[in-house]
C-alpha cells in the first residue's frame, strides 16, 4: 500500500489552482513538503465540513509552517476550477494541486471505496525522505500535529 515512512518519495507533477505547474523534486535540497490530501472540495455540493475544518486548522498556523522552511500542498482529484473557486471562496494561502487522473492519490494516500483520495498527510524532508504519515487524524488540530513534526524535523537536521 503506498508509500512508507523512510522510504524517498515518489516524484510528481500537478497543475494548482493557480495555473502553475509543482514540480515535488524541485524542493529536493531546498524545502520540507508537506502533502496534504483530501477526498473532494465539494461533497454533495456543499463544502466538505472536514475539509473546511483542516484548512482553518492549517491557515492558522501557516506562517509558522513556513517559517520551517517548509511548503505545503493540499491535493485531490478535483479540477483546477473547482481548486481555484475553493481556494478563493476561503481565503486559502497555499496551493491546491489538482490529481484529476488520480495517479499522484493513488501512489500516496490510496483511493476510498467510491475513487476519492484517503485524508492523509505526508510530510517529506528536504533531502525528499519521507519522515512522517497521519492518517485518521483530528482536523481540528491537524495544523499543530504539522507545525510541531516539521520543527522537530529541522531540530534533527
Amino acid at each position: 500500500m503506498g508509500i512508507s515512512e523512510g522510504e524517498k518519495a515518489i516524484g510528481f507533477e500537478l497543475e494548482a489552482n493557480n495555473g502553475t505547474t509543482v514540480n515535488i523534486e524541485s524542493f529536493n535540497g531546498e524545502k520540507n513538503v508537506v502533502l496534504c490530501f483530501y477526498p473532494k472540495n465539494h461533497l454533495f455540493a456543499c463544502p466538505s465540513k472536514m475539509v473546511f475544518e483542516m484548512a482553518k486548522s492549517v491557515i492558522s498556523v501557516y506562517s509558522k509552517i513556513e517559517s520551517t522552511n517548509s511548503v505545503i500542498f493540499a491535493i485531490s482529484i478535483d479540477t483546477v476550477d473547482s481548486q481555484q473557486e475553493f481556494v478563493r471562496e476561503y481565503e486559502i494561502p497555499y496551493l491546491h494541486l489538482s490529481d484529476t487522473k488520480k495517479n499522484v492519490c493513488k501512489k500516496y494516500a490510496g483511493l476510498n471505496i467510491v475513487g476519492l483520495a484517503k485524508r492523509s498527510t505526508f510530510i517529506i524532508d528536504k533531502q525528499g525522505i519521507v519522515k512522517k504519515i497521519f492518517r485518521g487524524f483530528d482536523v481540528k488540530n491537524h495544523g499543530a500535529e504539522i507545525l510541531d513534526t516539521l520543527e522537530r524535523l529541522n531540530q534533527s537536521n
